[in-house]
């Protein structure tokens, strides 16, 4: 397939790929639906920007299906809806959790009943109680147990050590589950039902090479594959040997694609991109997170998104 050529910055003594910031796409984003499961880099601040700049046809039109070898959160899927999907993720108690929706081993009703009653011991408890419920989790793998861990864990991360042991430590909020915010999860829990009630999706646990390979003309490819070079021990390695072959992947595909990746922050540059996307199509889309409370911890971040059309 011929690629076409990323745009380019109108100063030589720029980088092609940094355009001025004018030419950053910019979309207006309605409020997005907020999945109950939290994984760092979560797009849910980027779905307007994501979902405004591909072109899918929403899996009709083309008749083919959605296909996501990097659940994560599952943020960008559930906002994208689209009517047939494949989906995955090396992570397989996320897998797990929303297969457990799915099938209806998992309601609303039961993580309400779960949630206020894990909640309050550990309100009553204390943290060690956090760490009884991550000690059995690890032994047992229960989908409850993980939901609750992924809501009282420290700001918001999910980790897993070498052996596959969840090692978040706790957040040190001990009522934490309040009422509104089991209602609020409880809500979270019901869209998605509905939203798979509703669907033709296939989640699975899988690595991206098999979906990226079965891609179809008429399918549509989204990737948002983890931070290269990135300690951050999400559940499996991801390094540049991982981002070269999923490059060559991509390169040689049938179907359209298009792929979330960190463009610039404050400190540094994502050198990824130039050296595995720069024949693509690129938009950036500039936004900020919040590392604390303090307004000096609000830090810009360059998102980019590339596709081969």
């Amino acid at each position: 397939m011929q690629r076409s050529a990323g745009r380019r910055c109108a100063s030589a003594a720029q980088s092609e790929l940094c355009p001025p910031t004018g030419q950053l796409a910019r979309t207006r984003i309605a409020v997005p639906f907020v999945p109950p499961i939290k994984t760092q880099g979560i797009k849910t601040k980027l779905v307007g920007f994501i979902l405004g700049n591909i072109d899918w046809g929403h899996g009709s039109g083309r008749g083919g299906a959605w296909i996501e070898p990097f659940l994560g959160s599952g943020v960008v899927l559930f906002n994208a809806r689209p009517r047939v999907a494949r989906s995955g993720d090396v992570n397989v108690h996320i897998v797990n959790f929303y297969t457990s929706i799915q099938e209806g081993r998992i309601t609303s009703s039961a993580v309400r009943t779960f949630l206020e009653k894990e909640g309050e011991k550990l309100g009553r408890i204390g943290e060690s109680y956090y760490y009884e419920v991550r000690d059995r989790f690890n032994s047992g793998g229960a989908e409850l147990d993980f939901l609750f861990l992924n809501r009282a864990s420290f700001n918001g991360l999910m980790r897993f050590n070498s052996s596959g042991g969840y090692n978040v430590p706790f957040c040190k909020k001990t009522w934490r589950f309040t009422k509104s915010y089991v209602t609020k999860i409880v809500n979270q829990v019901g869209r998605v039902s509905d939203i798979l009630a509703g669907s033709k999706w296939v989640i699975e646990a899988d690595d991206w090479r098999g979906a990226v390979e079965s891609a179809r003309r008429s399918d549509f490819l989204y990737l948002d594959p983890p931070y290269n070079g990135r300690s951050t021990n999400y559940y499996d390695g991801w390094n540049d040997n991982d981002m070269r072959k999923l490059a060559e992947a991509v390169s040689s595909t049938k179907s359209k694609f298009a792929m979330s990746i960190w463009y610039r922050n404050r400190y540094r540059t994502n050198d990824d991109v130039k050296r595995y996307f720069a024949g693509f199509n690129i938009k950036k889309h500039r936004h900020f997170y919040h590392l604390g409370p303090k307004e000096s911890l609000r830090n810009e971040m360059i998102e980019a998104l590339v596709t081969n059309y």
